[in-house]
């Protein structure tokens, strides 16, 4: 057999050189390739996991789970719930423009058709459960709360609820509607209510502005902005109910918002107002004393009609309004959130608003 010729070496120099370069080439490319695509933060997540940390442990708070074939969560009551539960937006995110893009002017609000819960979840499917929503394309510039004292009202909630989270989402808040079930069947106190809606819902989420309204009550144009303003707002002021006019100048009656800095230099509403009448008057007394002014809408954009319905028999006119005030600037500071007593029977979360049942007490004898 011939002796087989020796390659030369610079020849098989050159060769290895090249089988290398195009390893790394290949290599190079593979690794651009996947840093560059939407895995890119996993993958380095994954790696620095891998080298630098020991595994994690799962958190001992059970999760919240809805029951099969349920729209509701029953949630104990707790003393520190854990806030922000929908998360921080994007810190890439734009504030919401101060005049929202999306309004659309005078509305038809009508009653005469019966709405279902289940058509105001299909028509509102970006409001998360709770009643909860924030904007998708911008960061909202309040945080609002709104709360609605509540007993057996039912078909007017559906109504609310069907007419008003289109409102508040084309207004672009960053909202959570509570509805604040008084319990048993006891004298009605829309005031005490109204401060316990106050509290639970900041127990939820650092909300800086509260949007008080009854149940009963739409406006008849989105650009009446559900929101807090530098002065105490009245939302609704123009009621068909009185012709579209103010009924006089103190009336404070319907819907109103108030920043948390002037909920709480109010001291709230009073808690001592049992049965109809009186509470929204006070607080107008109480805005006036510490020095505020009522804002409203101009007539035309306050506009807004209400439910027809008939009184509930234990909501009677207050016998001691008047009374109570005429003594307003006496109890601003010895009644209200500062001596606010009651007991959560049971908070229930559905598809569209957070339910908070609640013991109010009793009026004194």
């Amino acid at each position: 057999m011939a002796d087989r010729v020796p390659l030369p070496g610079s020849i098989l120099k050159k060769t290895c050189c090249i089988v290398v370069f195009v390893c790394a080439l290949h290599l190079s490319v593979t690794l651009v390739y996947y840093l560059s695509g939407q895995d890119q933060e996993r993958i380095i997540h994954f790696f620095f996991q891998s080298h630098t940390t020991s595994p994690t442990t799962t958190s001992e708070t059970p999760e919240l789970r809805t029951p099969t074939g349920s729209n509701f969560v029953m949630v104990a009551p707790q003393a520190n719930p854990v806030k922000n539960e929908l998360g921080t937006k994007a810190n890439n995110l734009p504030p919401c423009p101060e005049t929202p893009p999306r309004l659309v002017g005078p509305l038809k609000i009508e009653f005469n058709q019966p709405v279902t819960l289940e058509e105001v979840k299909d028509q509102n499917p970006n409001v998360n459960f709770g009643g909860r929503f924030t904007p998708n394309d911008c960061i909202a510039l309040q945080k609002v709360a709104v709360i609605i004292p509540f007993r057996n009202r039912d078909e007017h909630l559906k109504y609310y609820l069907y007419y008003m989270h289109p409102i508040f989402q084309r207004q672009q808040l960053d909202y959570g509607i509570y509805v604040i079930n008084q319990d048993g069947e006891g004298t009605f106190n829309r005031a005490k209510l109204l401060n316990v809606g106050y509290m639970e819902a900041l127990k939820e989420y650092d909300y800086n502005c509260f949007v008080f309204s009854d149940v009963d009550l739409i406006p008849l144009d989105d650009r009446n902005l559900y929101r807090c303003f530098n002065q105490p707002r009245h939302l609704t002021v123009a009621m068909d109910k009185f012709g579209f006019r103010l009924p006089y100048t103190q009336f404070f009656g319907g819907a109103a918002s108030f920043s948390k800095e002037q909920y709480d230099k109010i001291n709230g509403f009073p808690n001592q107002y049992w049965g109809w009448g009186g509470e929204d008057d006070d607080i107008y007394n109480r805005v006036t004393i510490r020095g505020m002014e009522i804002s409203r809408p101009d007539g035309l954009l306050g506009r807004c009609r209400m439910i027809r319905h008939d009184r509930d028999d234990k909501n009677a006119d207050n016998p001691e309004r008047f009374n109570r005030l005429a003594h307003t600037r006496q109890t601003i500071d010895s009644d209200g959130l500062n001596t606010l007593t009651y007991t959560v029977i049971r908070t229930e979360k559905f598809d569209l608003y957070t339910k908070i049942t609640v013991d109010v007490g009793s009026p004194p004898r």
